[in-house]
């Protein structure tokens, strides 16, 4: 993905302030309730703003201080290189599953998606 794709405040800036859409994003990862997830496009729908990819870029980037692994691909695939990671950090908080076929690679569980996706319904107090 380019900087160019990413919106304007969203950009690497070589200063120590986290861009405005960052923060935001972040913000949003903050509000998912353990044992519940959201997509990358789910974060971008409810900020109104950016799209998967921006949020995925953002994650990358500064998701490391946040639950990075309540965000997610639609299709449920846990993220490559953090599978064992992120599939402690669902069965500690309970995140509804689905058993990996047997020709799936390592045979690493799924996200339940259907179960386990939150809307933002309960939308914490004070956020607009």
């Amino acid at each position: 993905m380019s900087e160019q794709s990413l919106p304007d405040d969203a950009r690497p800036e070589y200063t120590d302030a986290l861009p405005e859409y960052a923060e935001r994003v972040l913000e949003v990862t903050e509000l998912i309730p353990p044992g519940r997830v959201m997509t990358y496009g789910d974060v971008a729908e409810w900020l109104e703003e950016g799209g998967p990819r921006q949020v995925g870029r953002v994650m990358a980037l500064y998701g490391g201080a946040v639950p990075w692994w309540r965000v997610v691909r639609a299709d449920g695939v846990l993220l490559p290189g953090h599978e064992l990671r992120a599939l402690d950090r669902y069965r500690a908080e309970g995140t509804p599953l689905k058993q990996a076929s047997r020709a799936a690679e390592g045979h690493v569980p799924r996200l339940d998606m259907r179960r386990a996706r939150w809307d933002g319904g309960e939308r914490a107090e004070g956020h607009t």
